[in-house]
Parts: structure tokens; sequence; C-alpha cells
């Protein structure tokens, strides 16, 4: 469709709603137009649809995708950190919903020195709620010491009723500290605080700031020594990344958070570099080892043999000769396999549309892996980006692709009914949806239960898996049911 086509479908699908409700959309919804129409192909590009509006509030009654702080919180920052406890502090419902909704995978013993597949929650009862929940925290962290002797740390996530009855955690966190001689940290996580899932985030990070951050020594620094930070390990994703890393002759000196250790967290203020993979999850904490430790910091795409290669001369070039000749030879290594990739699903996926809907990064980290394959992103956008993601997000979207925030299950439906994507790549809200619908579709929060998708070692896996979505007979024998 032209860009005009489908400006002139988005107004046709925002009338649905009543006036106010049709202005405030209005505004999170946007189509690319690298040239004012009257400018000509010598014009400069025009950013004019570059401003979209997000974060703010979702309209009550409108079906969003979002999650709240506690989800981010705890199901994003501080959940992966393998060699603690994480408490959900709270009623049952948050605690379960807790309970491995991500593939964060790590390594050691489940229960020994790996709790990240494990559900521990408080279990706020009526009682709890009327007389309070200090003494109940405070028995269940010494149980915890007695029942999991080698954890390193108990980090509090308070669920929206602590916050509501104005339960004093960090006084709580602070006896407990003292009394078992392990860190306790509060983190004051309240699923109704902010807009979604990313003041979470910032909470999270302020939390690690706080309590974490400074608080160990390096025996041994060098110049090679960085942190991998915003990569969750989904599928193995982060162990991929990691690889590629050390390879260039770097020192992964941590990991926040996917396969991560508090131990190692406490060293991160030492590193020479720090490489960010989730910018919106984690920006906040780098932002402050730059000012506070001097640590400068950068973006990385480790998803799809081209952006790997940009990134990996990007992150070589903040070091000396010796790692840049390190990194030449790492792209020389593995094009051959790249190559070969592309040679056997290249032309079966060539072509092709996609429609992206996701959190986090993946809403522009990995148009370059579908453009790899020949795909085109034809819409793409955010469950609880901001401004700066979107300014991120234009340049690499052609002209026409349609850029959304924190789209609507209505919106995003009769987006893809009029667009017809040959691929839907989303969450696990829209999964049946479309695929009732008869739309191929990839869960990308989790990779569909497959991964890794970062780096070499991912690659090879994301493209034969959007092949087996795009190219499955089924889809010639799915008809909707109410088509």
């Amino acid at each position: 469709m032209k860009t005009t086509e489908v400006k002139g479908f988005i107004d046709e699908l925002l009338k649905a709603y009543p006036d106010k409700a049709r202005k405030n959309r209005a505004s999170h919804i946007a189509v690319k137009e690298t040239a004012p129409e009257t400018g000509g192909e010598t014009a400069e590009p025009s950013c004019s649809t570059c401003a979209i509006k997000s974060n703010v509030k979702s309209i009550p009654g409108v079906m969003t995708a979002r999650g709240c702080a506690y989800a981010g919180s705890k199901g994003v920052v501080w959940g992966p950190i393998r060699d603690m406890v994480h408490l959900s502090h709270g009623p049952v419902g948050c605690g379960y919903y807790s309970w491995s909704t991500r593939r964060n995978l790590a390594q050691g013993k489940p229960g020994v020195d790996n709790f990240v597949p494990f559900q521990f929650t408080s279990d706020y009862q009526e009682k709890d709620i009327v007389y309070g929940g200090a003494q109940k925290l405070e028995d269940i962290c010494r149980e915890i010491k007695v029942l999991f002797p080698e954890a390193k740390g108990i980090s509090v996530q308070s669920e929206c009723p602590i916050g509501l009855i104005g339960d004093d955690i960090e006084a709580s966190a602070r006896l407990m500290q003292k009394e078992l001689a392990l860190p306790v940290i509060p983190v004051r996580c309240e699923g109704f605080r902010g807009v979604s899932q990313s003041l979470g985030h910032h909470i999270a990070n302020d939390a690690v700031r706080d309590h974490v951050l400074g608080k160990g020594k390096l025996p041994d620094p060098g110049p090679y020594d960085v942190a991998i930070i915003g990569d969750y390990n989904i599928g193995g994703d982060a162990w991929a990344s990691r690889k590629i890393i050390e390879e260039l002759g770097l020192r992964v000196v941590a990991m926040w958070s996917g396969d991560g250790q508090i131990e190692t967290m406490k060293l991160t203020h030492m590193v020479k570099l720090n490489l960010i993979h989730c910018y919106r999850s984690m920006n906040y904490i780098a932002r402050h080892m730059e000012e506070e430790y001097n640590i400068p910091w950068m973006e990385y795409n480790f998803f799809g043999p081209t952006k790997i290669e940009a990134s990996i001369r990007a992150i070589a070039a903040r070091f000396d000769k010796t790692i840049q000749d390190n990194a030449e030879k790492v792209i020389a290594k593995y094009r051959p396999a790249m190559d070969a990739v592309l040679a056997k699903y290249k032309s079966r996926l060539d072509g092709r549309k996609v429609m992206l809907y996701v959190g986090g990064l993946r809403p522009r980290h990995v148009i370059g892996a579908y453009e790899d394959l020949g795909m085109d992103i034809i819409g793409t956008g955010y469950e609880f980006g901001h401004a700066d993601d979107y300014q991120r997000t234009f340049p690499q979207v052609k002209e026409g692709t349609v850029i959304y925030d924190d789209v609507t299950e209505y919106e995003m439906e009769e987006m893809v009914k009029k667009l017809r994507p040959d691929l839907v790549a989303s969450g696990i809200k829209e999964k049946y949806v479309f695929q009732k619908m008869g739309f191929p579709f990839r869960q990308m929060h989790s990779w569909d239960y497959s991964g890794p998708y970062h780096g070499y070692d991912g690659f090879p896996i994301f493209a034969r898996d959007m092949d087996m979505a795009v190219n499955s007979p089924t889809w010639k024998l799915v008809k909707a049911p109410w088509a």
C-alpha cells in the first residue's frame, strides 16, 4: 500500500472511537514519511511523523498488552538473577503469575545456587491486609535462610497491597539483613506505580544502585573488562552474546541480569565499558554508572549478521588494535555459516511482510534480522516505549511503515486484517487470536519456547523458526471461525 493509502486507513480505523478517545489514540499512531510530499527526491528526510505520544496512561476500557511495575521489576530486572531468592511479597496471584513466565535460563543447581525456576510468595491473606505483614515477611526471610543456605541474598518485590496498606518493608529488610548477615533488598515496585512495567525497570535499577552496585572489589581489574547489561538470557541469548564478546578478547565481569549473580553485579562499577542490549530496561543504571564512576556505555544489537557485524566493530572501536583485529577475525570466522543460513532461507522468506508488536528493544532490534532474510517490516511498535525508543526506531524502518504505541487489541486486529502481513510477531496475549485468524505467528517475548535468537548461535534458529511459521502448510487449512 502507498503511504497515503495507509494513512487513510488509519484515519478510518480511528473513527470507531468516541471523539476524545479518537484524538488520544491518533497521537499514538504514525506512518513514516521519509520526505515532504512537495519536496521531491532531493528533499531532506522529514521527521514530522517521529513525534509519537508514548509512556502515558492507557485509556480505561481499551484493551492493552501492558504489564505493571511489579512485572517490570520482578519479571525483568531482578527475577533472572540466579543466586538470590526473589520474594513476590503480597497475595499469591501475582506471585504465581511471576513464576516461569519467561525463559530466563541460568546455570547451577535449582534450589542450591540457582533460584530462577522457583516461585517464592508471601501469600498475603486478609489478616495481613488488616494487621500488616511485617512479622510475616521477617519470618519468611528467616525460613529462606534455613531452607536455602547457599542463597546470596533476598529481594522483596512488593505487590500492590503492600503499598496500599503502608507496610514498612525497608525497616524489615534492614532488620533481617543485620540478623541474617545477608543482603535483603526492598524493591518498592507495587503494580499501580507508573503507567506500565517501564517504571518497574526504573525502580529496580534504583534498588540495584542503592543496595548492590559498588559493594564489591574486583581483585585483578584489566583494560578489557566489560559488563553485559539488559540481556535476560531468554532461550540462552546471553550465553550466545557472551561467546562473541569473549572471542573478541574482552572479559565479561558481570551479566545483568540473565544468568546473573549478585556477587558479580557488585563489581560492575569497575568495568571499562557497559554493553547495553535492552536500552529501555537498563539505561537508568548505565547513565548512573557513567555519572558516578565515569564508565561509558553503548548499545549493541546481536540480531542478524548485519547488525552483529556492525555491533562487533562498534564495540571493538572502543578498545585497542588487538581487539579491533580480533573483531575482523571473528567476523570472518562466522561469515560462511551466516551465508549458508541466508542461502537456505532467504529465497523462502524474501519479500514476506512482517508486523511487530513487542516490548523492550525488540520492535527495533529485530528489524535487521528480518531484513537479512529479505523480509519487510510494515508495522512495528512498543508496549511501553518512551520517546527515545521511537527516535531510535524511525530511522530503522522504511517509508509507509506504521508505528504504533500501546496499540489496542482492536487496532492491531484491524491493521492485520487490512495490511495482510505474512507474519505477526508479538506476545502471548496476541498469539492465539492471530493464529485463529489464519496468520502465521511467532511469540517474540520468549521466542515461542525456542532460542537463542541472539548472536551467531541464534541467527540460524531465528531463520529456521520464521521459515517454519511462514511456510507451514497448515495455514492453508486454517479458516477463521467467524470468516
